[in-house]
C-alpha cells in the first residue's frame, strides 16, 4: 500500500472523486501543509485562511491495482491546474491545489506527470508539488460527505464521478473531455 495527498479545492468532491477509482482502498478528508505551530486545526480555523492549511484528501491505494501516475493524471483531470487558490466557486488559500508526498521514491513519477501536464499549457501550473509536512484528519462530519449528503454542495460536476468510474476499466485516463 502507498498513500499520496491531493489538495483539489473543496475536499468533499475531491474525496468522492477518488473513491470511484478501482485500487483506491481508503480516502480521508483533512488539512495539510499548514502552520507547524497549529496542530489538529478545526474546519473553522482553516476556513479563516490564516492557518496555511489546504483542504486535502489522503488517498491510500494498492499499487498492484492502480499506479501513482494514473492517480496523479486523474487528479489533473479533476482540477483547473492554472487557477491559484480557487476551484469552482471556492476561493481562498485553503482551496489551493497541490500534491503532497511522504516518500522521495514517489517524486520522479510526480515530476514526470507534472512535466507532461505543464506541456499542455503556456502558463505555469498553479499546483504545488511538495513533501507532506503535516496532515490532520477533518472531523467526522466531513468524511464521506457526498455519500451522506448526495445532494450536497460540490464544485465538481456529477459527470466527473461517472467518468472516473469508467476510467477504472481503461487503466489510463482518456483524453475525452468530460
Amino acid at each position: 500500500m502507498q498513500q499520496i495527498y491531493f489538495a483539489g479545492g473543496c475536499f468533499w468532491g475531491t474525496e468522492h472523486f477518488f473513491k470511484q477509482i478501482r485500487g483506491v482502498m481508503l480516502t480521508e478528508t483533512g488539512f495539510a501543509n499548514g502552520d507547524e505551530h497549529l496542530s489538529n486545526p478545526t474546519y473553522r480555523q482553516v476556513y479563516t485562511d490564516l492557518t496555511g492549511y489546504a483542504e486535502t484528501v489522503r488517498v491510500q491505494f494498492d499499487e498492484q491495482q492502480v499506479s501513482l501516475e494514473f492517480l496523479t493524471n486523474m487528479f489533473f483531470a479533476a482540477i483547473d491546474p492554472l487557477s491559484l487558490n480557487r476551484q469552482g466557486e471556492d476561493t481562498g488559500t485553503r482551496y489551493r491545489t497541490g500534491v503532497y508526498y511522504e516518500s522521495e521514491e514517489q517524486l520522479p513519477v510526480l515530476k514526470q506527470v507534472f512535466a507532461e501536464q505543464q506541456s499542455k499549457y503556456r502558463q505555469p501550473l498553479a499546483v504545488e508539488l511538495l513533501p507532506l509536512k503535516n496532515y490532520y484528519p477533518a472531523d467526522e462530519y466531513h468524511q464521506d460527505y457526498l455519500d451522506k449528503h448526495p445532494d450536497g454542495y460540490c464544485h465538481l460536476p456529477q459527470s466527473l464521478f461517472q467518468w472516473a468510474r469508467q476510467q477504472n476499466t481503461e487503466r489510463q485516463p482518456s483524453t475525452t473531455t468530460i
